[in-house]
């Protein structure tokens, strides 16, 4: 597949993620019927909502992935300490807007070290779903890379095996999008899903888009196979209010993957905050170098353990 294509498709991905999170958040916990009746349809990034947000100003959902992606890069790989790290340094900005699965997962790796949340039951949220496009881009062509770094930065905070098949489930997509694939790998994809944890099923659409992930992703699922277009997609997606600013983000990610940076919209682009797309775009090409490079984590025996090496390679551009 031609490069430019493949780099079109990620970067439409990654800034997938940062405009559905944009657009979302402002009708964030709103109903649909609240969200007609004082937006008509809300499809223009003005800020606001609960959080009161500058317009073009993004929530977790980004700052997670930015802060996921600049662990792998600037280990030149996959070091699993590093994101925990790098989750760690962004709690500590305190930001305004955490989930609280992500906070106990962070705070916990503060206070002991692990690397992983206990299985827990109660844990079945979208907060490693929304952050994931990092590990989707750094991993291009690596199914086994890509599953075992995506339940890695998963279990940090969220060790649920519905989280884990819907985290896993959209990367596919986007990477399949990525790689020159089609909706209808996606259809193929999600049937897989469906077959094995039935209650993803989305059509016809349940009516829910909260924050546990089977509704988020019965969202996503239906907005991105009822439209044609990325706009399209996240104004139905968002306009489910709710947890609008995940849904939005993860929607963002596939049907940036599917159309491509070029088809968001130049008002969306202009809206979002310069310095986040300036980041994603860095990260983007940083991700998508050490995808070329291949091999990104080597296991390796480390006091008794499999533990992993950073990779070896040359320097990386500097963040802007």
């Amino acid at each position: 597949m031609n490069t430019s294509i493949r780099r079109e498709r990620a970067l439409g991905a990654y800034l997938g993620v940062a405009i559905g999170d944009a657009l979302g958040a402002t009708v964030e916990f709103m109903t649909p019927r609240e969200i007609s009746h004082r937006y008509g349809v809300h499809d223009k990034i003005v800020g606001g909502g609960w959080l009161k947000l500058k317009a073009g100003q993004i929530t977790d959902d980004t700052e997670m992935s930015l802060a996921l992606g600049r662990a792998i890069v600037e280990s030149g790989g996959w070091d699993l300490h590093a994101v925990a790290e790098s989750f760690t340094a962004w709690l500590k900005r305190r930001p305004p807007d955490v989930g609280n699965t992500c906070r106990r997962g962070i705070r916990r790796f503060m206070t002991d070290g692990s690397l992983e949340a206990p299985l827990n039951p109660g844990d079945g949220g979208n907060g490693a779903c929304m952050r994931n496009v990092p590990v989707v881009l750094a991993t291009l062509g690596e199914p086994a890379t890509f599953t075992r770094c995506t339940v890695e930065q998963s279990h940090i905070t969220h060790h649920h095996p519905l989280s884990d098949a819907a985290t896993l489930a959209t990367g596919q997509m986007a990477q399949s999008l990525i790689l020159g694939g089609t909706l209808d790998d996606c259809r193929s994809i999600a049937a897989d899903l469906i077959a094995r944890h039935p209650e993803f099923r989305f059509d016809p659409y349940p009516g829910r888009a909260s924050g546990y992930i089977v509704d988020t992703l019965q969202t996503v699922l239906y907005g991105l196979f009822s439209t044609e277009n990325f706009a399209d997609c996240l104004t139905w997606v968002v306009n489910r209010g709710d947890d609008a600013d995940t849904t939005g983000a993860i929607a963002g990610m596939v049907a940036g993957a599917a159309y491509g940076a070029a088809a968001i919209p130049t008002r969306w682009l202009k809206a979002l905050d310069p310095d986040i797309r300036r980041q994603i775009e860095w990260q983007a090409d940083a991700l998508l170098d050490l995808a070329e490079r291949g091999d990104l984590l080597e296991p390796t025996h480390i006091g008794g353990g499999m533990g992993l090496l950073r990779r070896a390679s040359a320097p990386l551009p500097s963040h802007p």
